[in-house]
């Protein structure tokens, strides 16, 4: 075998499964050193998904050691680390798994570049996608601006079956030094919620192929009538197992597909979740401005509020007044996820009732969720708002009064995470405390509190701003 390694790059792509990059790097005759980077993208993640990027990083450690390898750790400009090693290890080559937002690409260019001008392979491979993003063409060659015609053209795609884990990973005869993940402190932005949310966690791929395993067997039969009620577990999960590839897509995908096949008619919408992920992506590389601007221009001029108002502050701390808006607030702050159904109402709220702009909403979700991604939280706020591609009209403002009659009918989900007015609050809605700053100033003791702007206020409110400005 030669001696000189091949750098494993690992970013978004935490998995030993189907995993196109490792199995390259493992096949082509060399050692593999496997590395994680703590680079400047990563440094600026919000506090609860870079803890759980954290908790993901330990896992896969634990995964590759178990295989008799090592997961290398280094902090720094991603370039600057690489090159490091290179002159550390003598290795030869470089290998990634690509990424499609604007921020990631622009770095595995400069990336690229560097390693090919100092005669060092620079290699990467698709992993986090079903279809990378130029492979997906209108029939006048463009690319999908509007969902259902996506979902139409890549539903009978051929999608390779997923790749099974190396049997082995060559190992080096010496291993360049590592960081220790603690001293990284990925944690330290939650504080004290640290170790409530990561209770909420399920972590690693072990995880998520069970996670996976048991949706199709138990909940994927009544996805639809399900997925849309917060108050049962009604959804895969995968989510949070996707943004940090725990999972690949084609194993999703490949398992949707076999129980659709097996009549399980349900599946069918499941694989169109999968692909509406995929329309983000798909968007990110085509129009990069959707992840930081209004992907419709004409949206520039609409006067949103872009202040921290005292209203704005009732909408983060889940006291607006609205109960399904609160619960599904309150619930986001604990376990760093959001049902979808409850994602549609607080990003309604703010962006109609509130008139405040959707970046507020997205980076408070970039700070929040556990399953962020840039690629998806850009396009769902602004599907929501009405300024993306395909978005909700301006004049579908969702009622949040009404939209908890029907899909919490027995205020089962509301119960879960409101404690104020009940006699026996529970465990979950009473955790909410524990995790907030006491800056908040907020107990289970208090009223419960007046809206903020009413339902049938905000809607009246809304709809003539949007006839003021002409939309």
């Amino acid at each position: 075998m030669s001696k000189s390694p091949i750098l494993m790059w690992f970013r978004r792509d935490l998995r030993l499964d189907d995993h196109a990059a490792l199995t390259a790097a493992c096949a082509a005759g060399h050692p593999v050193i496997p590395v994680f980077i703590l680079d400047e993208l990563t440094e600026e993640m919000g506090a609860a998904p870079k803890m759980r990027l954290g908790l993901s990083v330990a896992d896969l450690a634990k995964a590759l050691g178990d295989e008799g390898s090592k997961l290398i750790l280094r902090r720094g400009n991603a370039d600057e680390v690489l090159r490091q090693l290179i002159a550390q290890t003598g290795a030869g080559a470089v290998y990634w798994s690509r990424q499609y937002d604007p921020a990631s690409r622009a770095r595995d260019t400069l990336v690229k570049t560097a390693l090919k001008a100092d005669g060092v392979e620079a290699k990467s491979f698709a992993g986090h996608v079903l279809f990378e993003p130029w492979t997906v063409e209108t029939k006048t060659g463009g690319y999908y601006k509007v969902y259902t015609p996506m979902w139409k053209s890549v539903r009978g795609n051929d999608v390779p079956s997923a790749l099974p884990a190396p049997g082995r990973v060559p190992t080096p005869d010496d291993w360049p030094a590592s960081d220790n993940l603690e001293d990284w402190q990925m944690g330290a932005a939650m504080r004290r919620g640290a170790a409530i949310l990561t209770n909420h966690c399920t972590v690693g791929e072990t995880a998520a192929l069970g996670r996976l395993g048991a949706f199709i067997a138990d909940n994927v039969s009544a996805y639809v009538k399900n997925r849309d009620i917060p108050g049962v577990t009604g959804t895969s999960g995968l989510s949070e197992n996707l943004t940090y590839g725990e999972i690949s897509p084609r194993i999703c995908w490949h398992a949707g597909w076999k129980a659709l096949n097996d009549g399980k008619a349900d599946a069918e919408v499941f694989l169109k979740e999968l692909v509406w992920r995929e329309f983000a992506y798909h968007l990110a590389f085509h129009t990069p401005r959707i992840v930081s601007d209004n992907w419709k221009p004409e949206w520039d001029a609409f006067p949103w509020n872009t202040e921290e108002t005292p209203d704005v502050t009732a909408w983060k701390q889940g006291r607006t007044g609205i109960r399904f808006v609160d619960a599904a607030m309150r619930e986001m702050y604990v376990t760093g996820t959001m049902h979808n159904r409850g994602r549609m109402i607080v990003a309604s709220y703010l962006t109609k009732h509130l008139l405040s702009h959707w970046k507020i909403g997205k980076a408070w979700f970039a700070d929040c969720l556990t399953d962020w991604d840039p690629c998806s939280n850009a396009m769902g706020w602004q599907w929501s708002a009405g300024s993306g591609p395909d978005a909700t009209p301006y004049f579908r403002v969702f009622n949040p009064v009404t939209q908890l009659d029907k899909f919490d009918k027995d205020r089962v989900y509301v119960k879960r995470w409101i404690a104020q007015g009940t006699n026996a609050p529970s465990a979950t809605a009473l955790s909410y405390y524990d995790m907030i700053p006491g800056s908040w100033g907020m107990s289970p003791m208090d009223r419960y509190p007046d809206a903020v702007v009413p339902a049938d206020v905000g809607r009246q409110r809304a709809l003539d701003a949007y006839q003021t400005r002409g939309f």
